[in-house]
């Protein structure tokens, strides 16, 4: 049985702790929340992977793999996202259950030394990160950029968002530019490191099997150390689609034309709304059995693919699609007559079960994840409004056809990108 205990660190720093027993693992991991800011995005981002690497107690990456070796093949991970117009630096760490270490041993509270190690107490020397270990990470970024843009389908998509968003802090790549990444310099990386523990806004998630109290303690004064300055306001804007749609057409040695269009809605978190809103995208293109993918894609063999997603931090709708180049226009048309479909109010009740039972198990899938499980109550935390997995399946059973229908007609179309061409490159 899952229980969930929240706590207030100290200025700007949470706890969140969910003691369940069904896990035979732990996770805790600590998030550092900053406002996206193109000055210091690839600096951020850069920061957690670098500090994953090693602490003062294990001082190489050797050393501190064969640490986690010794706690049951424990895993300590790094991770960049980006939630509505927040940056979200992540370190985590994953091991076993206490109660099944074979002579007792506190797995979880040496997983949470190592994880505090490595955070606030890393290998400097003469005020600095190791040289190799920060040329290494910056070499590792920009191949994960890289690795973006040279998958097409993924590099049609940010492109899209990037013109939809343009001059808000949504537009921005969560790791910051290439040319960003490489003209970074090694002593700016502790005044990143100095700048992020102060400032930042922290959430820490302790999940699973594990006794939360003493976890709660040592983050606690791990924290209560730091000198913390005042926090940075920041949220999420959402704004209203233009007046006129704005068209980009662009080509790249690309065997299969992508077409991406960005829409806009007014309904974004922590509006009620919400819930229809994502019942209403996931008909028309989230599932399956939704509406883009039966008629655009099935019945009239117009896309390779066709989806829809909601943004719900943002207000943004996309519908993403592989087509053949002459079909770019067809499939335009075809696609916003669906959403037509939508707004008319021209679906079956058997589409409003089939896509509630879609988003319902996606909800239960996350409750046997504890990386899915902290993704989620990172995200609650945005909100302003956090809801429980159980609150948020009631929602969504409760939302009624006139709310689909009122939702769908708040959807307005506003960016169209396209991406053409020939060749053998990733399609």
């Amino acid at each position: 049985m899952a229980g969930i205990e929240c706590r207030n660190v100290c200025e700007g720093v949470e706890f969140l702790g969910v003691h369940d027993e069904k896990f035979k693992t732990a996770r805790m991991s600590v998030h550092l929340l900053l406002p996206m800011e193109q000055k210091e995005a690839s600096a951020n981002a850069l920061l957690p992977f670098l500090l994953s690497r090693a602490s003062r107690a294990y001082p190489d990456f050797t050393k501190l793999g064969q640490r986690l070796a010794e706690l049951y093949g424990a895993s300590l991970n790094a991770d960049v996202e980006k939630i509505g117009d927040v940056q979200v630096l992540s370190i985590a760490a994953s091991g076993l259950a206490d109660r099944f270490a074979l002579h007792g041993e506190a797995v979880s509270d040496s997983l949470a030394e190592v994880l505090c190690g490595v955070l606030f107490d890393p290998p400097l020397e003469d005020g600095l990160f190791p040289q190799d270990g920060f040329e290494q990470e910056k070499r590792q970024t920009i191949e994960l950029i890289e690795t973006e843009l040279n998958d097409k389908r993924v590099y049609a998509r940010q492109r899209c968002e990037a013109l939809l968003c343009e001059g808000e802090p949504y537009g921005l790549n969560r790791y910051g530019t290439r040319e960003d990444v490489a003209a970074l310099e090694l002593p700016h990386m502790t005044e990143t490191w100095y700048n992020v523990l102060s400032r930042a806004r922290v959430l820490i998630l302790v999940l699973g099997n594990c006794e939360i109290e003493p976890l709660y303690q040592r983050f606690r004064d791990a924290f209560r150390e730091l000198d913390r300055n005042a926090l940075p306001a920041f949220g999420t804007v959402n704004r209203p689609a233009r007046a006129k749609v704005l068209e980009v057409r662009e080509t790249l040695p690309v065997a299969q034309a992508k077409l991406v269009m960005g829409l806009r809605t007014p309904v974004a978190q922590p509006q009620d709304g919400v819930p229809a809103m994502r019942l209403a995208v996931a008909m028309l293109g989230g599932t399956p059995s939704s509406k883009l993918f039966l008629n655009v894609r099935e019945k009239q063999s117009l896309c390779y693919y066709c989806s829809a997603s909601y943004n719900s931090m943002k207000g943004i709708v996309l519908v993403q699609s592989g087509v053949e180049e002459e079909n770019l226009g067809k499939a335009r048309e075809a696609i916003l007559e669906q959403l037509g479909a939508m707004q008319r109010g021209d679906f079956t009740d058997e589409e409003i079960a089939a896509a509630k039972m879609s988003i319902l198990n996606s909800y239960r899938t996350i409750s046997d994840s504890l990386g899915a499980q902290a993704g989620w109550y990172l995200t609650q935390t945005l909100t302003g409004r956090p809801q429980t997995l159980e609150e948020a399946a009631a929602a969504i059973e409760a939302v009624t056809r006139e709310e689909l229908v009122r939702a769908s007609n708040r959807i307005a179309l506003d960016t169209v990108y396209s991406l053409t061409g020939e060749g053998n490159a990733n399609a």
